[in-house]
């Protein structure tokens, strides 16, 4: 059936085909923006966004569409979608799709792909790869091919299904270009009931018994426990006991709080302490070297809560492992805590001890952070108390910004410790705009991770995005050339021309600022905030 949708510009023909059951079903399950690039292939499912009221955002790269997903994905609190053309659209967002499976973050990947029965013959099709199927499928939770538009519902629908259930992580659906034209007619499949896996009473109270019994109870979060922030507190002001989170876990607890920690767990003086502890209880962390950096939690008396039951074995054995949503489990944990009315009161000597090691974590961060403590100190200082920051893999966010920039809330910090990709904070600084348009926003980044995405803050502009862009700027990549100093190697392919981004900013119809100092620099942050469009802000490192 073929109508036309009058709109100010050209009219557009509406064929009710394979490429309405995609825009179709993605709007049935909530879906109101996405992100990529319209191509040749994939013309079928943007000609139904404008008439479904779902927002299209064009990025220049996408993988900066994958990575702008990411970050919506967190801020919005639901799946983040990239709509890619087939071949070297699909693979150049492989590393955004990796980058989510590794940080688990729910993003749906939709291409299209060859025509059907012309994928695997090397027959010189448009865009002719391969295997684009098995080469997402080795980056993604789950991934499929669709060869009807009934198929291409239904798997769209599961999706949805296989990102809410269990580890959050990318799934990735294609769609023969041929199958996108199809005509049809039928129904919108929708997502099933999604379960959680049940509870063991006896291992949850195992585990309450524990923590009430310690002396030393501490909690470390990582971003499995982002759905859990309100049952986290509770439980640690119930126990008196600290909280120290993974760079993903930052923000669960209020960093003002008391029993706040930071993001800390990579540092020395956290493990030491975090090893002393007799009931360390872990929510939704797989303890790995990147957030550890060659440590390890060697306690006997771990407690892991983890949706992936995969995940509590991994890096330090558990005395107790609970597989579970970690919400219900921190939750029935407590209703045990209070159903045997069990007081746990910190001694003075502990709270003394706690002092002592916020002191400790503080000077061990400086030692190592020193050059990116006034620029992190500044930023926070001057910025509105709910600005989400994005960091990049940088030495101003590793050493800086995980330390120096404390966060009032989960979700406020967006990185990727684990793949620990360049080229992230722009990007995902744009998803997470779209997401809360209202919210501040900014990322802070080496001039290095920039000019892996500088061509999205086009996006922004295009967008009319009010985000700021810090650039702690090197001249180039200055941890390899610390590493290879450290190394004994001398300098080679690291010291690189980096343009004039104030120059370079204005060309493309942002605002570039030269700042002269930390404190300029994050005064011009905070007046840029008001700004209808982005402004890139400078600041010259030796």
């Amino acid at each position: 059936m073929l109508t036309t949708m009058m709109t100010d510009a050209a009219p557009t023909t509406l064929h009710h085909n394979g490429g309405a059951a995609v825009a179709e079903t993605l709007q049935a399950h909530g879906v109101d923006t996405i992100f990529g690039i319209p191509g040749t292939h994939n013309l079928e499912i943007y000609r139904h966004l404008v008439r479904l009221g779902i927002r299209p955002v064009t990025h220049r790269h996408e993988q900066g569409a994958g990575y702008a997903a990411d970050g919506y994905s967190q801020v919005a609190g639901k799946p983040g979608v990239v709509i890619t053309t087939s071949g070297p659209g699909t693979l150049n967002a492989m590393v955004a799709a990796g980058t989510s499976y590794a940080e688990s973050r729910p993003v749906l990947i939709i291409s299209s792909g060859l025509p059907a029965g012309t994928e695997h013959l090397d027959g010189g099709e448009l865009h002719d790869t391969k295997d684009t199927l098995a080469a997402m499928a080795s980056m993604t939770e789950w991934s499929t091919r669709a060869n009807t538009p009934r198929e291409a519902t239904e798997a769209i629908a599961h999706a949805f299904e296989v990102m809410g259930t269990g580890r959050p992580r990318p799934v990735y659906v294609e769609i023969p270009c041929d199958v996108l034209g199809q005509d049809w007619d039928g129904e919108i499949a929708r997502a099933g009931t999604i379960a959680t896996p049940a509870l063991d009473d006896a291992v949850v109270r195992q585990a309450a018994m524990l923590l009430a019994g310690a002396d030393r109870p501490a909690l470390i979060v990582g971003g499995g426990a982002r759905g859990a922030d309100d049952q986290v507190r509770r439980l640690a002001e119930r126990l008196s006991a600290p909280v120290i989170s993974t760079c993903n876990g930052k923000g669960v607890l209020a960093e003002d709080h008391a029993l706040s920690l930071g993001a800390g767990i990579r540092l020395r003086s956290a493990q030491d302490w975090l090893n002393t502890s007799d009931a360390l209880l872990v929510i939704g962390s797989e303890l790995g070297d990147s957030d550890l950096w060659e440590g390890k939690i060697t306690s006997p008396n771990v407690i892991r809560i983890d949706i992936a039951a995969s995940q509590l074995t991994l890096n330090a054995p558990a005395r107790v492992a609970i597989h579970a949503d970690a919400a219900e489990a921190l939750a029935a944990i407590q209703a045990v805590l209070d159903r045997e009315d069990v007081v746990a009161e910190a001694a003075a000597a502990s709270i003394a001890e706690l002092a002592e090691l916020k002191a400790a974590l503080a000077a061990e961060a400086r030692s190592e952070g020193e050059a990116w403590f006034d620029l992190n100190h500044e930023l926070r200082t001057a910025l509105p108390a709910d600005t989400i920051i994005t960091g990049d893999s940088s030495q101003v966010t590793y050493f800086g910004t995980v330390h120096f920039f404390p966060v009032p809330s989960k979700n406020s910090f967006l990185y990727m410790p684990r793949v620990a990709t360049l080229g992230y904070a722009l990007p995902a600084a744009i998803g997470a705009k779209v997401a809360k348009p209202d919210a501040p926003v900014v990322a802070l980044l080496g001039d290095g991770a920039l000019m892996f995405s500088i061509q999205e803050l086009i996006t922004a502009v295009e967008q009319g995005l009010s985000i700021v862009v810090v650039v702690a700027n090197n001249g180039g990549y200055r941890e390899i050339r610390d590493q290879q100093a450290a190394r004994g190697i001398a300098p080679v392919g690291v010291d690189l021309h980096v343009p004039d981004l104030v120059a370079l900013a204005n060309a493309i119809g942002a605002i570039g600022e030269r700042a002269a100092n930390a404190r300029d620099a994050a005064d011009r942050a905070r007046a840029a905030l008001g700004r209808p469009g982005p402004t890139v802000i400078t600041l010259d490192f030796p």
